[in-house]
């Protein structure tokens, strides 16, 4: 069934139909306390070299399909564009954005001391025992080192990852799915993207906290002071889609970056601490050497690696990459101060093209970063 496939997903008001009826099981995410974001807009002068030419803002735009770009420096909007038909109120589906939003509500969990990173996957979940998961720690999911047997290829219908999509379409439950998974390396020793791990880190937080995952980015929500509400896919069992099924508008995923410059509340040294330090400087850090950046497989990108649930692009954790599938992005540059978000609708099918406009987009990301520091006065 096409429609249940992540390829022909809505990216653009996922929760409505193009006529404005309901189009999947969701969540609806109030914003109770909006601070509008101050803005103070300036020309970016920017030049993005890949793809074997140089390419201005607007080019760079058109080649990687995006449909909005939002630049802060300093919690300050500098630069806001959307495609024709699109808006401050256009709620964009993060897809596996979602999975860094998830290791954000990790972080305040652990910061609480509501959970620890050694803490076993099934002291949490004992429904996990006798799954891939029961030797896992939480170490293990956040940075998907869990070695589940697991492909995570969404072109393939009858795959794990496209039947634990289509859980979130149909109604299934996606628990279920997580309890037949089958262990195939040692956890800690090799890196598998797994959506599957974001779902039982999900549940451990949500064990350990008391919160759904709902709950939980209502109440970031309301810290973070967004703007507007989200929405949130959901399974027939009410279960979250904690690995990819927010969609927010654009400002208010980049406050989700803003928070991750250094744990603060719009990334200032006033605002409220909801991280800590320690996971602060986690969250950019490749904890083991096969995920630093250019070690991963190339399928997915020479420009990253991984860490908790984010994508760094250098080994000390200076800048770090919210990233979703068809080009959702959160740069956060924290030497610079400067957070980036762009959503795209990028064709999906060739996985080559698709690694293209992944890797045209991580130049330009930070070619914006650098032209906003240029920019200063």
């Amino acid at each position: 069934m096409p429609e249940q496939t992540l390829a022909t997903t809505r990216f653009i008001d996922p929760h409505l139909t193009p006529e404005g009826q309901p189009a999947m099981p969701h969540v609806r995410v109030p914003a109770p306390r909006p601070a509008p974001l101050p803005a103070a807009p300036r020309d970016l002068r920017v030049e993005v070299a890949g793809a074997g030419h140089l390419a201005d803002l607007d080019l760079w735009r058109a080649e990687t399909y995006a449909t909005s770009l939002l630049v802060l420096d300093r919690g300050h909007v500098v630069h806001e564009w959307y495609a024709d038909g699109l808006g401050p109120g256009t709620l964009f589906l993060g897809a596996s954005m979602t999975k860094s939003l998830l290791a954000t509500l990790v972080g305040v969990a652990v910061t609480r001391g509501d959970l620890r990173l050694s803490d076993r996957v099934v002291d949490h979940v004992p429904e996990l025992a006798g799954s891939g998961y029961e030797p896992c720690t939480v170490t293990d999911v956040v940075t998907m080192t869990t070695g589940l047997d697991w492909v995570e290829d969404h072109r393939d219908p009858d795959g794990p990852a496209s039947r634990l999509v289509r859980s979130f379409r149909t109604g299934g439950s996606s628990r279920a799915l997580l309890r037949e998974t089958r262990p195939k390396f040692l956890p800690g020793t090799q890196w598998e993207y797994c959506t599957a791990d974001s779902q039982v880190l999900d549940w451990v937080r949500e064990r350990a906290t008391g919160a759904p995952f709902a709950d939980a980015v209502a109440a970031l929500w309301a810290d973070l002071g967004a703007t507007d509400g989200a929405v949130v896919g959901v399974d027939g069992d009410g279960v979250a889609m904690a690995g990819g099924g927010v969609a927010a508008t654009a400002r208010d995923w980049a406050r989700v970056g803003l928070l991750a410059l250094d744990g603060r509340v719009g990334g200032t040294p006033d605002g409220d601490r909801l991280l800590s330090p320690a996971w602060v400087d986690g969250a950019g850090v490749p904890p083991y050497p096969f995920l630093a950046p250019g070690r991963l497989p190339s399928a997915y990108t020479t420009h990253a690696g991984y860490a908790w649930h984010w994508w760094p692009t250098d080994a000390e954790g200076r800048t770090l990459v919210a990233d979703g599938s068809h080009g959702q992005f959160t740069l956060v540059d924290r030497a610079a101060g400067v957070v980036v978000v762009k959503t795209s609708l990028w064709p999906y099918a060739d996985a080559w093209e698709d690694r293209h406009y992944r890797d045209l987009s991580y130049l330009g990301l930070q070619a914006i970063a650098d032209a906003v520091v240029r920019s200063r006065p």
